[in-house]
């Protein structure tokens, strides 16, 4: 195969190192333990962090405005504090605490409680840290606040921090709860550890704690999508043989769980069944079902679906209209979903942003700005306010059909309201100023996204790259890909395909080779068809075929598929490269496989007498 150069783009478009690109590290193999040897197993100690010091996390200690003159020894002050953490102030109601506690005032764990949860929430964590503390230093902690640290620190993926708060528990004699298993049992199933959240579940039974119908939904959920419905039935059926009663929530995962695996019958069968126990079927879960139904195009079994609802005096829900309105809209049925609208209205449900944003979004794809103008004027004498999706929607509407005065007066409009653009709404721009030759333009807004506090994506200066290549500035578009890596921005698939396409028009293989390469050993995503056809076609634009079929062969190998394209791209340069009776017949071979259609085969022996005629005129002449 062709030797690649390593003169052209190698030390200036090095995509995997670039210098502002910075480096994670996780350790996705800790789980969370304690000191019983059921749950150690598996833990790893490399990624231990240091113990917890008090001092490292002071807060600021200076006075909130509201607090400063309080005696912290009287009952006010205890009102004080009690407020503060009822009003969220949870930074004033740390000040408050500590002061408190340095004047021998015991801390109250139900309060604690409510204050390490707020600032976990808050992802303030060392704050919450400080709390659980002072909590165990001057007062009485119990397993609701353990459990409160231990929620937040798995939520928080501090799985080491996790473990530790598990073992000083059980150091100071309290024993876990369902709460505390449960929460457990949500981290590991969250990772996807199935097997040590139902090694869990043993070590919670044979303790002699109950579990709740939580606690199985959230090892039901898991199970659905590991092992399979089966199984998670099995699950289901231990649940109720416990006497525990399984709710609206747990039947929705079963149900959901069915729909998403395919099992759209047995779904109905399943909803049947629990029907015939007595147990009546909520609106979000005929709501699954419908979603579903619309999503395979059963629009007569998905009306079926909802008069069986209503005789069952289900009334539908403004989800389920929009379910509805969501799906008529993406499949075109406009007006279906303007009458569905109506109907909403009838039965005295208020449309809300989303219903709006689908029918504007389809309406503007249908071709009709000014009819999707008109439904946003409904939308704000409702007292509906459009969200950042409304006006992206618009914009890119009116970047679709070139109308880019009225994008502009509409993009001023949409600030003036106090929405500002998100970097999407700009590329939309950025890409209709390209199309329309504004590249000027677009290049002066480009430098101007960061000022205004959005900062472009990979996607804005591959639109650049693309437009700048294509009217033969090719220096300036690869100064916007070193722009971009300059800032830190990780080029992506386009990025790739783009510069390789580019190069490939050209005449410059071997450096679109070389970038193949590079993609090849980029963790991050592969090469696709598209990216192997560009190269390809470069190859046999430059009659270098048999480094086209190594392409192709290293394509296979790495498991990516050619399509009909692929197939054409090498024949056709097999034919022009002089070997057209070859051409042919591997052109035939790929009819009788399928790999290629008879339409294709006509046109590439088309291509192949013109050539043939071009060339014999070119001879007598």
């Amino acid at each position: 195969m062709t030797t690649f150069s390593t003169e052209f783009l190698s030390h200036t478009l090095n995509f995997r190192n670039h210098p502002n690109r910075t480096s994670r590290h996780s350790n996705p193999n800790s789980i969370v333990t304690s000191s019983t040897p059921l749950l150690n197993e598996g833990n790893t100690n490399n990624n231990r962090r240091t113990p917890i010091n008090q001092e490292q996390f002071r807060v600021n200690e200076t006075r909130p405005k509201l607090v400063q003159n309080c005696d912290f020894r009287d009952k006010n002050s205890i009102k004080a504090l009690y407020k503060s953490c009822k009003l969220a102030k949870y930074d004033e109601s740390l000040y408050l605490l500590q002061r408190m506690v340095n004047r021998g005032y015991k801390p109250d764990v139900i309060l604690c409680t409510q204050l390490i949860k707020g600032f976990f929430n808050s992802k303030k964590i060392e704050k919450a840290i400080q709390i659980m503390e002072i909590l165990e230093k001057h007062g009485e902690p119990n397993v609701f606040a353990y459990n409160a640290v231990l929620n937040g620190f798995c939520k928080a993926d501090r799985v080491d921090a996790a473990n530790k708060v598990l073992d000083k528990m059980k150091k100071r004699g309290f024993f876990p709860n369902v709460v505390t298993y449960t929460i457990l049992i949500g981290n590991f199933c969250k990772r996807g550890k199935l097997d040590l959240a139902l090694r869990v579940m043993d070590q919670l039974l044979k303790e002699n704690c109950k579990p709740t119908v939580i606690t199985y939904t959230i090892l039901i959920e898991a199970t659905i999508i590991e092992r399979g419905i089966d199984e998670a039935l099995k699950l289901l059926d231990d649940m109720s043989s416990r006497g525990l009663q399984p709710n609206a929530y747990t039947y929705n995962v079963v149900v959901n769980g069915m729909c998403r695996k395919g099992m759209l019958d047995r779904a109905f069968e399943y909803l049947s069944s629990i029907s015939s126990k007595g147990c009546v079927a909520g609106v979000s879960t005929y709501n699954i079902l419908l979603k579903s139904l619309l999503n395979e195009g059963k629009w007569e079994a998905g009306e079926r679906l909802m008069s069986d609802m209503l005789d069952k005096g289900c009334e539908p829900s403004s989800v389920m209209y929009n379910t509805l309105i969501g799906s008529l809209c993406c499949n075109g049925k406009i007006d279906e979903a303007v009458n569905v609208l109506k109907s909403m209205k009838k039965s005295g449900l208020a449309p809300n942003v989303a219903t709006y944003n689908y029918l504007i979004e389809a309406t503007i794809i249908k071709g009709g700005i000014d009819e999707a103008m008109k439904l946003l004027d409904e939308m704000l004498s409702r007292g509906l306010r459009p969200n950042v999706h409304t006006y992206n929607v618009v914009v890119n509407g009116m970047c679709r059909e070139g109308l880019l005065d009225r994008t502009f007066e509409y993009l001023d409009k949409m600030i003036s309201d106090g929405r500002l653009p998100d970097i999407s709404c700009y590329d939309s721009i950025l890409a209709s100023l390209c199309k329309n030759g504004h590249v000027g333009e677009a290049l002066h807004i480009l430098k101007k996204l960061s000022e205004v506090g959005c900062p472009p994506d990979a996607s804005s200066y591959n639109t650049l790259f693309d437009a700048l290549w294509s009217s033969g500035n090719e220096i300036r578009a690869l100064w916007m890909i070193l722009e971009m890596l300059s800032k830190g921005i990780d080029p992506n698939e386009i990025t790739y395909n783009s510069l390789i396409s580019c190069l490939c028009i050209d005449g410059l293989v071997d450096q679109a080779i070389e970038l193949l390469v590079d993609m090849m050993e980029s963790r991050k995503f592969q090469p696709t068809v598209i990216t192997y056809n560009a190269v390809i076609h470069g190859l046999c634009k430059v009659q270098r075929v048999i480094d086209a079929i190594e392409v192709l062969a290293a394509m296979n190998q790495r498991g990516c598929l050619p399509n009909e394209t692929t197939y054409t791209l090498l024949i056709r340069g097999i034919g022009i490269g002089g070997w057209r009776n070859d051409a042919m017949e591997l052109a035939n071979s790929l009819v009788n496989m399928d790999a290629i259609s008879q339409d294709s085969f006509k046109r590439l022996n088309k291509t192949f007498l013109a050539n043939d005629a071009h060339n014999e005129l070119a001879i007598s002449e």
